[in-house]
């Protein structure tokens, strides 16, 4: 964040979110903090640069990919509802830049494009966290084909945290894809 004193503060510091459960509000207030970092990192980064995994790292296409993915899975599974054979499709195909000719795709992915379908996919979020309501964050919840034990709160949290914890991966990656 810009230290310029027109620099708006931290999402956190801007007040709760209208319509968001109280409990819910980092949840929240972290995935709409993500956005503006995701824009800031990929301002101007070059579609060529997408896929480029500079000494082993994720590439930068992937982490948009999974940004997106992952909240979609997570809400998924806080919904109590199984992934469905798309939403393993996509997990499937993550990191692994498109492949035109094999999908009879004639447009690629591009930053903007991966940019989009994550600030879609937090408006899709946050929408849902307004629908949350505080006694049923608790409820247990299953994830993954093992099943492995989380709640609601749980499952949205760690889709705030993981989603930082990309961002932060991404950050690196840009970098240093920018610095060759």
């Amino acid at each position: 964040m810009t230290t310029s004193s027109t620099a708006l503060p931290e999402v956190w510091l801007r007040g709760p979110m209208q319509g968001v459960p109280s409990l819910l509000q980092p949840v929240a207030h972290a995935l709409l903090q993500a956005v503006e970092e995701v824009e800031r990192i990929t301002q101007d980064f070059p579609n060529a640069a997408l896929w480029e995994r500079p000494h082993g790292l994720a590439s930068v296409g992937f982490h948009l990919q999974h940004l997106s993915g992952v909240l979609d899975r997570l809400t998924t599974y806080a919904r109590g509802e199984p992934l469905s054979t798309t939403q393993l499709a996509a997990l499937k195909a993550e990191g692994a830049p498109p492949d035109p000719a094999a999908q009879g795709v004639t447009t690629r992915l591009t930053t903007h494009s991966l940019v989009t379908a994550f600030e879609q996919r937090v408006a899709l979020t946050v929408n849902m966290l307004r629908t949350v309501t505080d006694d049923t964050l608790a409820d247990p919840r299953r994830v993954g084909r093992s099943g492995l034990p989380s709640t609601v709160h749980g499952l949205l949290f760690h889709g705030a945290e993981h989603t930082m914890r990309h961002v932060g991966q991404m950050l690196v990656t840009a970098r240093v894809v920018r610095q060759r």
